[in-house]
């Protein structure tokens, strides 16, 4: 599966597209909706992946809407495509918006990389080293990325940043570990879409240790190791980390969990104390199915299991199992 959607809200606000100039658009077209607040929407800029001659590319796009309202009063930006997102690095992204970071002065919230699989895969997205932009908004609250490839996070401290959200096919071991060997004592809200090795998706539980040892991330409350072809260990891993006493939600979604992992996490510390446990996309059999809901849902839990997945069988001999999001 890939992705098919925007997103339709960022950091609590409804997104709204700023429009971009395409050379395909319709000289008879109705006026474009009028422009909101700028505080009062997370605006999103994205231009076409695949452009043509007279499309309006992401730098110039970008700086027309610096001009156009507010900047000062902006609360968060979208960066949706920029051109060849496939081959072309989010690196002069990047740059454009540490450039502006004097003009960004209230921007609390920043996602880099909202692309469909129609705009370019999730596997193929280029990005960069999105540290610096961390570096450049110490005021920064939220921050959100998609996309793996060439994808790098050297350990940084931020003392503001409460929300860090990772979506990939595959999140590199570096990067895992760069991001857990970060210091961020006000990050609240974890989530990391680990992948599956084809898309370069090669950490292990122990480029985890250091967030499963609840060593680091002191404010850390809601937890999230998505998407993973080894969701099994993670579980094994998570059942006994230190770090889950002290998280409300944990979600385990998206990934090749089964009974395997599952019951492990059961058998594991008591988890009575959590709000939510989703495990959705999942390869759990209906007994331990029931037997999750039965130890959880008692004592107020809310307990995700949507979306039940089978193992396909292709005749080699072996049962394959999927992501749910990889290519």
């Amino acid at each position: 599966m890939t992705i098919g959607k925007y997103q339709h809200e960022f950091h609590g606000l409804p997104v709204f597209d700023f429009p971009g100039a395409r050379a395909d658009a319709d000289e008879d077209a109705p006026a474009s909706t009028p422009l909101p607040d700028a505080s009062a929407v997370a605006w999103r800029i994205s231009a076409p992946t695949y452009s043509e001659p007279g499309d309006e590319l992401w730098e110039p796009l970008f700086e027309r809407f610096l001009k156009t309202i507010d900047p000062a009063r902006v609360r968060a930006l979208v960066v949706g495509g920029w051109d060849e997102a496939y081959e072309t690095s989010s690196a002069p992204v990047v740059e454009a918006l540490i450039a502006a970071r004097d003009r960004l002065t209230d921007l609390r919230a920043v996602f880099l990389g909202d692309m469909t699989g129609e705009d370019c895969e999730i596997s193929w997205i280029v990005q960069s080293d999105v540290t610096p932009l961390l570096a450049a908004y110490p005021a920064l609250r939220e921050f959100g990325v998609r996309g793996g490839t060439e994808l790098a996070f050297p350990p940084i401290r931020h003392d503001g940043l409460e929300t860090l959200v990772v979506e990939t096919g595959g999140l590199p071991a570096e990067v895992v570990r760069g991001i857990v060997g970060s210091e961020l004592p006000a990050l609240a809200n974890l989530e990391l879409w680990l992948g599956t090795d084809t898309y370069g998706g090669d950490s292990t539980v122990e480029d985890l240790a250091p967030l499963l040892s609840g060593t680091g991330f002191p404010a850390l409350r809601r937890l999230g190791l998505r998407n993973s072809v080894i969701q099994d260990d993670v579980a094994t891993a998570v059942a006994g980390a230190p770090v889950v006493a002290r998280i409300e939600r944990l979600d385990l979604s998206m990934g090749v969990l089964t009974d395997v992992g599952a019951a492990a996490l059961l058998d594991g510390q008591p988890l009575t104390h959590l709000t939510h446990l989703d495990l959705s996309h999942h390869y759990l059999s209906e007994a331990l199915r029931e037997r999750v809901r039965g130890a959880l849902a008692p004592h107020g839990v809310t307990v995700v299991l949507d979306d039940a997945q089978e193992p396909e069988d292709y005749g080699d001999g072996e049962l394959h199992r999927y992501v749910a999001v990889a290519e």
